[in-house]
């Protein structure tokens, strides 16, 4: 498997490649931290585009690794997506970038682009590791917790598998970049920095049980 990112024309990065990053492992890290995703797909007459859960497998089947997204048998972004190029984007911001004029202010963010031939996955094995895969993703640990799903729940669930192989990513982490003829003291510039952030964990009313050690692990994680 390549370790490198964009090994194909539609994932090369042309415009600000001063951000653009070509460590696999850093695309690995990003997505294990990332919980939305975007997926981009035709569904004929028009192209939809919907915030989706996901979770990546480095060592999947697919060519790069894999990149699972559920959803209803009956969606029909899904089932249009079988057999058709894609594109899942994630994002995630880290700051708000002020400078001196209204051209000058970005954000500071760090996103990725995955491309490639999407495949409703079959194999019922396959299945079941993507749909515990991507409840870890959530809460790591959770699925070892949890009833196994019924057969009624795993026929009314698709799962999408896009290869990992064509991606790009790319990170902003600096402050505003003005003009020099600009740049005056007087006026304020910087960067107003986001972090996720969890709460305290609130427990169901028809739950008696404490809360348990996987949660605890995630708002710590978060909470970081």
């Amino acid at each position: 498997m390549t370790t490198t990112l964009s090994p194909t024309a539609r994932t090369t990065i042309v415009r600000g490649k001063k951000r653009a990053r070509d460590d696999r492992d850093e695309l690995h890290q990003f997505l294990e931290e990332a919980l939305i995703a975007h997926l981009g797909v035709d569904v004929g007459e028009h192209p939809l585009v919907l915030p989706v859960a996901f979770a990546t497998d480095v060592t999947g089947p697919d060519d790069g690794g894999t990149l699972y997204i559920h959803g209803s048998v009956a969606a029909r972004w899904l089932t249009s997506a079988h057999g058709r190029t894609v594109c899942v984007t994630v994002t995630e911001v880290d700051g708000l970038v002020a400078a001196r004029s209204g051209f000058h202010h970005s954000m500071n963010y760090r996103s990725a682009v995955v491309i490639g031939e999407a495949r409703v996955v079959t194999d019922p094995e396959e299945r079941a590791r993507a749909l515990d895969l991507t409840v870890d993703h959530m809460i790591p640990g959770r699925s070892a917790t949890l009833r196994a799903s019924t057969r009624r729940e795993l026929a009314a669930t698709a799962v999408l598998a896009v290869p990992l192989r064509e991606a790009s990513m790319k990170v902003r982490a600096e402050g505003p970049v003005d003009d020099p003829a600009d740049v005056d003291p007087a006026v304020w510039a910087g960067v107003i920095p986001i972090r996720r952030v969890a709460e305290e964990p609130r427990t169901s009313p028809d739950a008696a049980a404490a809360v348990p050690g996987d949660i605890r692990r995630r708002v710590q994680h978060l909470a970081r």
